[in-house]
C-alpha cells in the first residue's frame, strides 16, 4: 500500500466514525420518542464496521435503515456514505449495517400520556445516556486519531517530495 492508500483507509475510517457519531446523536435525540412511523417506541441503533471491501448491498442496508425506523438520521448524509473501496480502489473501514437494539422497551406509568396503553403504561426507548456518551467519546477519539494519521501521512509525502527535489 502506498501513502495515498493509507490516506484512503484513514479517510474511510473518519467517514465511518462521523456516521457513528450521527447515529449516537439520533439515539440521544430520540431517547424519549414513544411513537415512530413503525408504531412503537424508537429503537436504539448502532453501527457494524468491517475492514473488508464493502458488499454490494452496503448502501441499500443504510438506505433501508434511514428510510425505515431510523428515519431520524439525516437523509442528506447518504451521498457521503460512498466510502473508499466501494468502487474497488482501496480497502478501508466500512459500515456493513445499522442494527436496531432488540431490547425490550422500558415501561413507565403515565396514564395521561397519549401513547399510554390501557394499563396506563407507556413504552419508552431503552437508551442509556451514559452508554451513548461513551459511544460518542469513542467515535470522537477514533476520528481524531485517524485525523492525526492523515496529518502524519501528509508530512511523509511532503518529506518525500523534499527528498526528491534535493
Amino acid at each position: 500500500m502506498n501513502l495515498f492508500g493509507a490516506m484512503d483507509v484513514s479517510g474511510s475510517a473518519m467517514q465511518a466514525e462521523r456516521m457513528r457519531a450521527e447515529v449516537v446523536a439520533a439515539n440521544m435525540a430520540n431517547a424519549e420518542t414513544t411513537r415512530t412511523a413503525d408504531g412503537g417506541p424508537y429503537r436504539r441503533h448502532s453501527m457494524v464496521f468491517s475492514a473488508d471491501r464493502p458488499e454490494q448491498s452496503f448502501l441499500n442496508s443504510v438506505t433501508n435503515a434511514v428510510n425505515g425506523s431510523a428515519g431520524q438520521l439525516a437523509a442528506a448524509a447518504l451521498p457521503s456514505l460512498a466510502l473508499p473501496g466501494s468502487n474497488g480502489v482501496a480497502a478501508g473501514v466500512h459500515i456493513t449495517q445499522v442494527v436496531e437494539d432488540p431490547s425490550v422497551p422500558l415501561k413507565r406509568y403515565d396514564p395521561g400520556h397519549p401513547d399510554a396503553g390501557p394499563d396506563g403504561y407507556v413504552s419508552y426507548p431503552d437508551i442509556n445516556p451514559v452508554t451513548e456518551m461513551v459511544d460518542l467519546m469513542g467515535a470522537t477519539r477514533a476520528y481524531g486519531l485517524n485525523s492525526s494519521a492523515v496529518q502524519a501521512e501528509k508530512g511523509m509525502i511532503s518529506s518525500a517530495i523534499e527528498i526528491a527535489k534535493g
